[in-house]
């Protein structure tokens, strides 16, 4: 009797591992299988997306191309309003948005600049100044990355351009992202409609109202509104990477390739996620210091030269254009040791001769 207690509980034992194997079988080529489907998916959907600037040439600041898997890359991020009742196409519409970011490749950090969109800046295309969200009217996404280059002095390697539908499909895709709302908020919709509402406070917003957050301007700055920006990225940004919308990401890809433009193909975009190697990267948010300006009788807001220096060498030494300043500091600071060292050592020398 005890050897057929134990025989069966052998074979129960014996069962479950077999059910256990079966089952963890069955997860990975579920995985493995819906891995490679959205892969497809996002291959497909970056072909779509894809769109290289004509007569566009290598950045006088690179040699040759930046390749995103060994090198650091910058990308500008264009908000466009291109919707017919406005009678703006694509190709004609102002940028409602600039983001700026610059990826180091060793550190795997991300600086991300908020380019207040009535910045009074040079633009090379036209061959004079005014403010920067006009570049995108005059020459479209090729006048924009030339007209930012110029401004900070490095190479744009990069660019992604979305419309307001890509904005809102994206994050709705998501399931919608947290965010901090800092004030109550009655502002236009996607369709200049006055339909969005919002109460001050941390809450959970869907693409309409992530949008209008973004949008909005009223109530403090162009300054404060950039950061709102910054901040609403990192909030897609770690939505995107956490496990839970692993699932979501065929709605997200589809909402990407109908309403996206940019000149990174597939390949190089997957060299991004080595970014994500390690949970989410640290992102340093960067704005812009300035004054407002009505002198000529149209609103313009004027860089600050001391500031604007200060942010140009950040973004370059992110990019490994210039040496870090906190390297140098401390090569600075290991020489004077070095020689402070030698010095004592030359000293204790004599006093013993």
């Amino acid at each position: 009797m005890k050897k057929n207690k134990k025989a069966k509980g052998s074979s129960k034992l014996s069962l479950i591992i077999k059910v256990t194997l079966i089952l963890a079988s069955s997860f990975l080529i579920c995985a493995a299988t819906y891995g490679m489907y959205l892969t497809k998916k996002a291959e497909h959907a970056l072909t779509i997306s894809y769109e290289e600037i004509p007569e566009r040439e290598i950045p006088e600041q690179r040699e040759v191309k930046a390749e995103p898997a060994q090198d650091n890359v910058s990308i500008l991020f264009l908000g466009v309003d291109d919707s017919e009742k406005r009678g703006q196409g694509a190709d004609h519409s102002r940028t409602d948005a600039l983001l700026l970011a610059t990826l180091n490749n060793k550190t795997k950090t991300v600086k991300l600049l908020s380019i207040p969109r009535d910045s009074y800046v040079y633009i090379p295309h036209v061959g004079y100044r005014d403010k920067i969200n006009h570049a995108h009217a005059y020459g479209g996404t090729k006048a924009t990355i030339e007209t930012v280059e110029d401004l900070f002095d490095i190479p744009v390697d990069y660019y992604v351009r979305m419309n307001f539908h890509a904005f809102i499909d994206v994050v709705d895709a998501l399931g919608g992202i947290e965010v901090d709302v800092p004030y109550k908020l009655n502002e236009l919709d996607e369709n200049d409609k006055r339909t969005v509402n919002l109460q001050p406070g941390l809450q959970n917003l869907n693409g309409r109202e992530a949008l209008a957050l973004a949008r909005t301007r009223k109530l403090d700055s162009d300054i404060e509104r950039g950061k709102r920006q910054q901040e609403i990225i990192k909030a897609i940004a770690s939505k995107a990477a956490s496990f839970t919308s692993i699932t979501k990401y065929d709605a997200v890809l589809e909402a990407v390739g109908n309403n996206m433009k940019t000149d990174m193909t597939f390949d190089e975009m997957k060299s991004f996620i080595s970014y994500l190697s390690n949970g989410m990267p640290r992102i340093d948010a960067l704005t812009l210091e300035g004054y407002d300006d009505m002198s000529t009788g149209v609103y313009y807001y004027k860089l600050k030269d001391e500031p604007l220096e200060e942010t140009k060498n950040i973004l370059q030494s992110h990019l490994g254009l210039i040496p870090d300043s906190t390297e140098l500091s401390n090569n600075n600071s290991n020489s004077s040791s070095n020689i402070e060292h030698t010095q004592t050592e030359n000293n204790s020398i004599n006093n013993v001769q």
